[in-house]
């Protein structure tokens, strides 16, 4: 048998526990999903596993080991099912792969269990707007301003319904009405840079645009956002680096072969 390096050397459940936090806190991710395995494979039967589970979930995504979060997670869950944060990971975790309806099955068993969780009503009225389904997205969005009256996220809500259902005026009503209130938020001109792209008005998202990139930090999504807009400018060469950018930081590789193949 193999035997482990000197930082993974532990005695103890607990000391393995506590091994995977530091390495947690280090963003050493390989390190702590094997503090985590090793923890379990101690104690197989602690009732406390379904939240070492979650964790090794969480590190094995950070790596980008999709399916294997998967696997922790509904592992978690069958220990716990009634933990809203184990089915929050999962929700969250199945819309990056584009499950969609298992994204929402998983947000309908959280609410039902927290029927006031804002961020769930938030993911799931967005992935009913991916399905079209306009009425039950505004029903989440109105759900959580009846919770909270002042709740940002429900009106960036109804911005990207407006945006959505093609009411582009108003939904730019409401991105400039948050903004100007909220001028650091980045995520808001990154969403009103996308309106202003499908408006045609390119030179306006690319202003949004570029306060994000000088302001702020820029995401895969907005590298993708400004190759959209260099292609319409005819900007090609350029818009190629961008999607390169993207490709680094983990965008969906089939959208940017897509793009890419616009560039040539």
């Amino acid at each position: 048998m193999v035997s482990l390096p000197a930082c993974l050397s532990a005695q103890t459940y607990e000391e393995w526990i506590e091994k995977s936090c530091d390495f947690t806190e280090k963003n050493d991710w390989v390190s702590a999903e094997a503090a985590l395995k090793e923890a379990m494979h101690l104690e197989p039967g602690n009732p406390a596993n379904f939240a070492l589970l979650c964790n090794l979930g969480t590190v094995q995504r950070r790596q980008g080991k999709k399916q294997e979060a998967l696997t922790s997670y509904t592992a978690a869950l069958s220990l716990h099912p009634k933990s809203t944060t184990i089915l929050e990971n999962r929700a969250s975790l199945y819309t990056e792969l584009g499950e969609t309806d298992q994204a929402i099955t998983d947000y309908n068993t959280l609410l039902a269990l927290e029927p006031q969780h804002q961020e769930a009503l938030f993911c799931r009225g967005l992935l009913y707007l991916s399905q079209k389904k306009f009425a039950s997205a505004e029903g989440d969005f109105d759900q959580i301003l009846q919770i909270n009256e002042k709740s940002v996220r429900a009106r960036i809500g109804y911005a990207i319904l407006e945006k959505t259902r093609g009411n582009y005026n108003e939904s730019e009503r409401i991105y400039t009405f948050l903004i100007e209130r909220m001028p650091r938020e980045w995520e808001l001109y990154e969403g009103r840079a996308d309106l202003y792209f499908l408006m045609g008005k390119n030179a306006r998202a690319m202003a949004d645009i570029n306060k994000v990139f000088v302001e702020g930090t820029p995401s895969a999504s907005l590298y993708v956002l400004r190759a959209k807009v260099k292609i319409a400018q005819y900007e090609k060469e350029s818009a190629l680096e961008d999607l390169k950018q993207a490709r680094t930081l983990g965008y969906d590789a089939q959208v940017i072969d897509e793009l890419e193949k616009v560039c040539k």
